[in-house]
């Protein structure tokens, strides 16, 4: 034990007597020291009726917990938001600087799987040979393929989805990793979804939800869409 802890130790409490003299002959102590008084109880006799003054007060210190509660919130949200903020910021900037449709993908996935601990990512592209897609690591995309048939709905809004999906539609999306994903995000590419599409796989079953919001995932998906016209020009194709 320190020194410290064992003055600590020896000190005796107060009695409640020392802490009224000492209130008496300093009237003005709460008055320095406002915020005490929103954590005092003190009861005001009635005999067996609650008093006015004294329900006003807990439902004053009531509100006031809610308030603080939503405030904690509130910050705890901005923190969130910063965070995913320079996320995304330092995601672009790995995207923007990638000089080959290689590195462009590595980074992609290197940043979903370190940075936004996604579990898994899949890339479906068209207007590349099976050779091409190989190198890459992705699967070619035919927006006229039988399997796109179970993303009706999805192609009907052209929006960025996330939740659990039906078994099959996880099993076009991440192959044999599917039995493995409980959540997922799917983003399209390009006009319609022409391009392609973007899956992004977690193993914990609440980690995408369909409330969750999808401003982000828009906003990668027109910067993928965008970056990837570049190195799917005609004469970057093989």
């Amino acid at each position: 034990m320190t020194t410290s802890q064992q003055t600590q130790s020896e000190t005796p409490p107060l009695e409640e007597k020392t802490v009224a003299d000492y209130l008496r002959d300093n009237p003005e102590f709460f008055q320095n020291n406002p915020s005490l008084l929103a954590t005092l109880h003190i009861p005001h006799t009635c005999g067996t009726a609650v008093s006015l003054i004294e329900h006003q007060v807990k439902v004053l210190r009531d509100q006031n917990h809610q308030l603080k509660r939503k405030l904690m919130d509130l910050v705890h949200v901005a923190r969130d938001n910063n965070r995913l903020n320079e996320r995304m910021h330092q995601l672009t900037l790995g995207l923007v600087t990638s000089g080959t449709l290689e590195a462009l993908l590595d980074t992609l996935r290197e940043h979903l799987q370190g940075e936004f601990n996604a579990d898994t990512v899949t890339l479906r592209l068209a207007g590349l040979s099976e050779a091409r897609a190989r190198e890459c690591g992705v699967d070619p995309f035919n927006r006229e393929a039988a399997e796109v048939e179970h993303f009706e709905s999805f192609y009907k809004t052209c929006r960025p989805q996330c939740g659990r999906f039906k078994r099959e539609q996880m099993a076009f999306l991440f192959g044999d990793q599917a039995p493995a994903v409980e959540s997922a995000a799917i983003i399209p590419l390009g006009k319609k979804g022409g391009t392609g599409l973007l899956a992004i796989g977690s193993q914990e079953g609440n980690r995408f939800h369909p409330g969750m919001g999808t401003l982000f995932l828009t906003h990668l998906g027109e910067l993928l869409d965008l970056l990837l016209n570049v190195h799917l020009a005609p004469d970057n194709r093989v």
